[in-house]
């Protein structure tokens, strides 16, 4: 499977996941509803990883990848806390663009921090993906 079509389902089961945590969120605290969440992640990703016989990898991460890693999962957590917060109380269909934006400020962090090349194409495509998300969100 090449990068395209592995980023369009990353898409749609994005989507899918929002449209059933709004719902599955409705009656549930918003903390409550991240822990179940993850629990069920936790054992669907240890389960690939189990039958995919990558545990021997486990103890090749060096500290440096470990640590950052562990960062990222700190920064997921926190992204998840807040995201099922503003489905709790706001409308998916407007919390979802805002929770989107999250691509423009990868494109940004991603000059900074890793040196990527942010062409005029990609500057062009951030703001209209920010324009698009506010008007979405934002304008009755």
């Amino acid at each position: 499977m090449n990068w395209l079509l592995a980023a369009f389902l990353s898409a749609f089961f994005a989507a899918l996941t929002s449209i059933l945590a709004k719902i599955g969120v409705k009656n549930v605290s918003s903390n409550l509803a991240t822990a179940i969440r993850t629990v069920v992640i936790l054992f669907f990703a240890w389960g690939i990883v189990f039958f995919q016989s990558g545990l021997k990898e486990l103890g090749a991460i060096s500290k440096s990848s470990f640590f950052f890693l562990i960062l990222s999962g700190l920064a997921t957590g926190a992204s998840w806390l807040f995201y099922f917060y503003a489905l709790k109380v706001g409308e998916a269909s407007k919390v979802v663009p805002i929770d989107k934006l999250s691509l423009v400020l990868t494109i940004i962090l991603a000059g900074l921090i890793l040196r990527e090349k942010i062409t005029i194409p990609i500057l062009i495509g951030s703001i209209l993906m920010t324009a698009g998300a506010l008007i979405i969100a934002l304008i009755k």
